[in-house]
């Protein structure tokens, strides 16, 4: 997505494949994209493929806290739904599919808030709206393994982790302008203040559903295992450094670190980028 608020679909297969053919060429054509679309007012970061539709289904979002929702045809056109997915006051930070519901998907914004989306609803209206920070909610993973649990990270430097069987709540505000009920009374199973800056990523290891990789503006990636009990006797001190949640694995130091991805093939890297360039590591503990 472009500062011009227009959304770029490229077809990378042939750049793929030229790692696999030395030599080859890449036409200007074939980097061009296969479609532009300009249903957008305003420019935007958020943006996700559906992982269950392999034809093609991607959400988009934009400052203005609209949702757009684009499907890739049998022809092969992709197609936007007119009527934008409306629900957000602030601007829209970013978006992931469900992994296990095809026609759900999740949303964080600068409004503070994670709202719950079905693309069936006739309305565009969120099916549920939680507040779970007073600060910018800057991204969110969905874990693959246990898909009842989201994990946030705010502006404050907060990161925290939900059970959205528990998103039900006697305390909460209307907001008159589309009569969304937003819970306010929520509380995550976990939260962390170890980090003073904003998240920046964060994401579920895609094997282990107690293990998360969180990268912030303080510089560092750390590796989180939410498995370690806080009763635990032998992790409470946390060899006696303060400060520091038994949880935390390990820290990693990368300048203006950015992302953090999983690698899919090689279990326990984490590739991450930044201002720095972009880096691979891979602990022993993960």
């Amino acid at each position: 997505m472009t500062e011009s608020a227009q959304v770029l679909i490229h077809d990378i297969t042939p750049h793929l494949s030229s790692f696999d053919h030395p030599g080859t060429i890449i036409t200007p054509q074939q980097s061009r994209p296969l479609s532009t679309l300009r249903m957008h007012k305003s420019e935007g970061y958020a943006l996700d493929w559906s992982p269950l539709i392999t034809q093609g289904k991607l959400l988009t979002g934009d400052n203005d806290g609209k949702i757009y929702l684009t499907t890739r045809t049998d022809g092969g056109v992709f197609a936007t739904d007119s009527r934008p997915f409306t629900g957000h006051s602030s601007s829209v930070e970013d978006l992931q599919w469900s992994p296990n519901e095809r026609n759900v998907f999740a949303s964080a914004s600068s409004d503070g808030t994670v709202r719950i989306w079905d693309v069936r609803s006739k309305s565009h209206t969120p099916a549920l709206s939680v507040k779970v920070s007073t600060t910018d909610v800057n991204v969110l993973s969905w874990s693959h393994q246990t898909v009842h649990l989201l994990a946030t990270g705010a502006d404050d430097g907060e990161w925290a982790v939900w059970d959205l069987r528990q998103w039900k709540s006697s305390s909460s505000t209307t907001t008159p302008s589309t009569s969304t009920t937003t819970s306010t009374g929520s509380k995550p199973v976990a939260a962390f203040t170890f980090h003073k800056q904003q998240i920046t990523s964060l994401e579920w290891h895609p094997t282990d559903d107690s293990i998360v990789a969180v990268a912030c503006g303080d510089n560092t990636l750390t590796l989180w295992d939410l498995a370690v009990e806080l009763d635990d006797e032998e992790s409470r001190d946390t060899a006696g450094v303060p400060d520091v949640p038994p949880q935390l694995l390990f820290v990693h130091w990368m300048e203006m670190v950015k992302e953090c991805h999983w690698h899919a093939q090689i279990p326990g890297c984490v590739m991450a980028s930044g201002g720095g360039g972009v880096g691979a590591f891979k602990t022993i503990s993960v």
